[in-house]
């Protein structure tokens, strides 16, 4: 038997399935209010560019395409529906263009990278489809260095904002206010920190959009309980040596990113 995973908790696998489904919803009614009652329907777009950072994308999009209603367009920057290749070489396929993404926007999403974010953050054409739709979206979000294609698009400026750790002294250079957390909203703009962070993002707006009830439930089916063996996802929490030299890596990546915050 095939289930579906949005259709599990959207009541439409089976009268088995219903009973639970009606609890849950009658639970997530009594804490979440409209949440629940006015579900994302415009569409939720994803961009898609060429070196974008999969594991940036693809938590973020688990929980969005999990959403009962919701309407996920995954959006190239290519001209053609053509796979597009992550930095690591992932390739995902994107279902709209820039010119056919619609123009009622739910939720409008960012993920990182380093050179092909850079590329985008260059290219007139992808920056004016990004203040367009970020014009008329209700949340406008990014994870990891996402964030710096909200600053180049003026998104940022007084606003609280995270990135990953390299980019996030370059949040100050877009006029953003940088906040060390894992998640940061101010107002309908919602950032996550690098990569990993998407996971703690994605959950943060599924409680905004939904609900607590909806969000646990999620996070139980995705089993979100991590105990990484090796506890150094910070500059905090890495050691000294480790740190100067990733600290040492990333930094020409940092000043390339602070140059087109100038430009």
């Amino acid at each position: 038997m095939t289930l579906d995973r949005r259709a599990l908790l959207g009541g439409m696998t089976g009268a088995a399935l219903l009973a639970p489904y009606f609890a849950l919803e009658k639970a997530m009614a009594q804490t979440a209010g409209s949440h629940t009652n006015h579900p994302p329907a415009a569409g939720s777009p994803m961009l898609l560019y060429p070196g974008f950072t999969a594991l940036d994308l693809v938590g973020p999009h688990y929980f969005f395409a999990c959403l009962f209603g919701a309407k996920v367009h995954l959006v190239t920057t290519q001209s053609d529906l053509a796979p597009v290749a992550s930095d690591l070489g992932l390739a995902i396929s994107p279902t709209v263009t820039l010119d056919n993404t619609p123009a009622d926007l739910d939720v409008l999403f960012f993920p990182g990278g380093t050179q092909g974010t850079m590329d985008v953050m260059r290219s007139d054409r992808t920056m004016a489809w990004v203040k367009d739709h970020a014009s008329r979206a209700k949340h406008i979000t990014s994870v990891c260095t996402g964030s710096m294609i909200l600053g180049k698009a003026g998104l940022l400026k007084g606003k609280r904002a995270t990135s990953h750790w390299a980019t996030f002294p370059v949040l100050e250079d877009f006029g953003a206010i940088p906040t060390n957390q894992r998640v940061v909203k101010d107002g309908n703009i919602l950032t996550g920190a690098g990569v990993s962070a998407g996971l703690d993002f994605a959950i943060a707006l599924t409680e905004q959009l939904r609900g607590r009830d909806y969000a646990e439930a999620l996070v139980l089916q995705a089993e979100y309980a991590p105990e990484p063996p090796i506890v150094a996802g910070s500059m905090a929490a890495a050691s000294a040596p480790v740190g100067n030299m990733m600290g040492q890596m990333f930094a020409p990546v940092a000043d390339q990113f602070r140059a087109l915050a100038k430009s």
